[in-house]
């Protein structure tokens, strides 16, 4: 890989540079001013606390922005010189419109915006893109290097679409761990041990994802598969798949969630 330069070094952030490193990557620069975030990537990454002490003639192929949101505007504009000499810009702030992303850094910068998801830590994530305005084919090829070495990528070519993936797939590891959550609790609920509703919970949810993930039969099948007529699940899933139950309530958080996402291009 060619030299990057990573702004922000949190659990995404570490998530990606530790897949750069293990595709090869040799010359990575960290931004990131808390010591304890970078620790694990002693020795095999320069670290600097801000972008006032990056190293003299560095010249980064792409420099890709993890942090906060709501940082972005008080962070970007000190790294607005080295975009605008033609680095690639990779952006994973939530919200954070390409054309928003470039006027921090000055105007001239040629930004891909992506929205990956926390599976990221064990390389099982899945990532959406969108290229923006003068971004160049190898660009695009070298975005795309840098998210498949955190799992599946898949572009779309309005950037609108990124708000509600941000939803669904940003956001969707929350909701399949709260699934879990409450799977486990509920099995507490039902007299079983807490260890033991802990580990049932857990390896149901991961299991069921390794046959989806292995599975080409689609989800209303697989879920069919399960549901014997007048059997157990079948009780179950008139509670779950009720009007007023799941449907309406995983709708409702979805167009929750893409609102936010609106919001915060503001």
């Amino acid at each position: 890989m060619p030299p990057l330069l990573l702004v922000g070094c949190g659990k995404m952030g570490g998530a990606m540079l530790e897949g750069w490193l293990e595709r090869g990557a040799r010359e990575v620069v960290v931004v990131e001013p808390h010591a304890e975030a970078t620790r694990p990537f002693s020795g095999r990454v320069t670290v600097c606390a801000d972008a006032a002490t990056l190293p003299s003639g560095f010249h980064p192929a792409a420099i890709v922005l993890a942090t906060k949101p709501q940082q972005a505007e008080a962070a970007l504009p000190a790294f607005g010189a080295l975009a605008g000499a033609g680095a690639l810009v990779l952006s994973i702030m939530a919200g954070k419109t390409t054309t928003g992303v470039a006027a921090m850094l000055g105007g001239a910068a040629r930004v891909v915006r992506a929205m990956p998801n926390t599976p990221a830590a064990v390389r099982q994530g899945f990532t959406c893109a969108f290229a923006g305005p003068g971004v160049e084919p190898g660009q695009r090829d070298l975005a795309d290097a840098l998210l498949t070495a955190i799992g599946e990528v898949a572009w779309v070519e309005d950037e609108g679409l990124i708000d509600p993936v941000t939803a669904v797939s940003g956001g969707g590891p929350a909701y399949v761990f709260l699934l879990a959550e409450l799977l486990e609790q509920a099995a507490v609920e039902q007299g079983l041990p807490p260890d033991l509703a802990r580990r049932m919970a857990r390896r149901t949810v991961a299991g069921s994802g390794a046959l989806l993930a292995a599975s080409d039969l689609d989800t209303a099948q697989l879920r069919r598969n399960v549901t014997s007529p007048k059997g157990t699940t079948e009780q179950a899933l008139k509670v779950l798949m009720a009007p007023d139950a799941w449907p309406r309530a995983m709708s409702e958080a979805i167009a929750a969630a893409t609102r936010r996402s609106r919001e915060l291009a503001g």
